[in-house]
This record gives structure tokens, C-alpha cells and sequence, in this order.
């Protein structure tokens, strides 16, 4: 049986130019230097937006750049407690759900007057090949990052259609949907449903003025994450694979969603965009 990773939300970016340099790769120039050196210049103008799994390191990231953007934040989690920290920083609104329950989503949602929606609360699952998985993690899984997403935009989206003032989904996928990962089973296999859901939301929400689009992160290396992508043998072999050669950071993530959220992006939906260091180009 595989080991299990909690959250998909992987958080704080940890140095990693020491095993960079171990592996004979130049040192990347292009990391940004300070916090919030990434922050967009883009005005949403007080457009309600969701983000599920705003309690982790990613989804605060992108709560943090959408207020700074000017957008009426609607920051999502399991539970209020896990949504202070954010809130009190950024004065986004809250709302709490279970990804996992379609009564949970259907009743927080409605009553939201909602324009977007960011589709980032997720489950890792565990570590395992299609001969180690455990079919109940599996299920998990595809329950929360697939079926969850789904269901918030079923609710969201009605939301959105009776308001008729247009509105944008982005979904974060991953870089495992896109190429074939070791011991990712279950996770990939979520998030190329999830990416199929997004092509299909894109073709039925369309005509209502609703753009779907998804982003496929690489790796934010964090405590959680060195669990697996920090040993050795695995980090060194995929960063060497890797044209950009470092993993992503937060805000690395969560600006291009912002750009996608915005008119800037106003005549694109259905795409895919790798958020990944040209990983998946190779």
C-alpha cells in the first residue's frame, strides 16, 4: 500500500538551490526576489469571486492576489476556524463546505450573488502505483478533486447564469494530468477528469458569457511535498527534466489564475495552461 498525503494544497516554498547545484544545473535568475513581487495589475472591480481551498498555501496565494486586483473574495474551507488567518489579512468574506457534499455546496452557495469561481480545494491522496493503490483513497480522490469541483460548479454556475452578467471558472489541475507521473494514479487520474469537466463547462457555459479554463501547477515544494519530491532520487531526475529546473512558488500559481479571471483573458476558455517550468513540454 502507498503512503498517503493529506492536502493537495501545498504550502511555504522551501530553498531548493542546494540540491539544484548538486545536480550540476545553473542557478534560475528569475525567481522573484521578494513577496509579492508577482502581484498582477489587473482591476476586477469588486466582482464577487469563490476560491475553494483558500486555507492552504496556494489558494491563500490566490485569495491574496484577487483582492489585490480589487475582487470581492469569497474565500471557501471545511471549516471557519481554518479561514481566519486569511481573512483578517486580506478582509476577504468566508463561507464554509464539505467538497465531499452536494447539500453542503448547494446550501453555501445559495444565496451568493457569484461573477468567478477558482476550483482549488483538492486532496493529494497517497503515493502508490495502479498495483499499490488503495481503491478507498482512489475514491476519495476523484470524490473531492473531480466530483467536489464539479458539484461547485453545478451550484456556482446556476448562480451565475440567473445573475447574466457573464462571469469566469479557472480549475486547478496539475501537471499529472497532462503527463504520465510515477506513483500518481490516483491523483492524475482526478485531474484529468477535472480537466475534462472543464472542456465540457467551457462548451455548455460558453453561451452564456461564462469562460472555463484550468492551470496544471508544477511541484510547490514544501514540507508536505519534500515528503515525496524532496528525496533525492525523485526531485534531481525531474528538475533535470525540468527546462526551467526549479519547482513553482504560490504566487508563481496563483497570478496567471488572476490574469485568467480577468478581461485581459476576455476571449479565452477551454484552455489548459501549464503552470510548470516546461515540465510537460519535454
Amino acid at each position: 500500500m502507498g503512503a498517503w498525503l493529506e492536502d493537495s494544497d501545498w504550502m511555504t516554498p522551501v530553498s531548493i538551490w542546494a540540491i539544484v547545484s548538486a545536480i550540476g544545473m545553473p542557478t534560475p535568475l528569475s525567481v522573484p526576489k521578494t513577496e509579492g513581487a508577482l502581484m498582477t495589475h489587473l482591476d476586477l472591480d469588486g466582482r464577487p469571486i469563490l476560491v475553494t481551498g483558500a486555507a492552504g498555501g496556494i489558494g491563500g496565494a490566490i485569495v491574496r492576489h484577487l483582492t489585490a486586483a480589487n475582487a470581492h473574495v469569497i474565500a471557501s474551507g471545511r471549516s471557519s476556524d481554518s479561514l481566519t488567518q486569511i481573512a483578517e489579512e486580506t478582509g476577504c468574506s468566508t463561507v464554509t463546505f464539505d467538497l465531499t457534499s452536494e447539500e453542503e455546496i448547494a446550501n453555501a452557495l445559495s444565496g451568493l450573488e457569484l461573477w468567478g469561481v477558482v476550483n482549488c480545494g483538492g486532496f493529494g491522496g497517497e503515493i502508490a502505483s495502479p498495483t499499490e493503490t488503495d481503491i478507498d483513497v482512489f475514491d476519495k480522490v476523484m470524490a473531492v478533486n473531480a466530483r467536489g469541483a464539479l458539484l461547485v460548479i453545478k451550484h456556482a454556475a446556476r448562480r451565475m447564469i440567473e445573475a447574466a452578467n457573464g462571469g469566469s471558472i479557472v480549475n486547478v489541475s496539475s501537471q499529472a494530468s497532462l503527463v504520465a507521473l510515477r506513483n500518481h494514479v490516483s491523483y492524475g487520474s482526478s485531474k484529468a477528469a477535472l480537466d475534462n469537466i472543464t472542456r465540457v463547462s467551457a462548451l455548455e457555459l460558453g453561451p452564456h458569457g461564462i469562460r472555463v479554463n484550468s492551470v496544471h501547477p508544477t511541484v510547490v515544494m514544501t514540507e508536505m511535498s519534500a515528503f515525496y519530491w524532496g528525496r533525492p532520487e525523485i526531485e534531481g531526475p525531474a528538475l533535470a527534466r525540468m527546462p526551467l529546473g526549479r519547482w513553482a512558488t504560490e504566487d508563481e500559481i496563483a497570478a496567471p489564475i488572476a490574469f485568467l479571471l480577468s478581461d485581459g483573458a476576455s476571449m479565452i476558455t477551454g484552455a489548459h495552461l501549464p503552470i510548470d517550468g516546461g515540465y510537460t513540454c519535454v
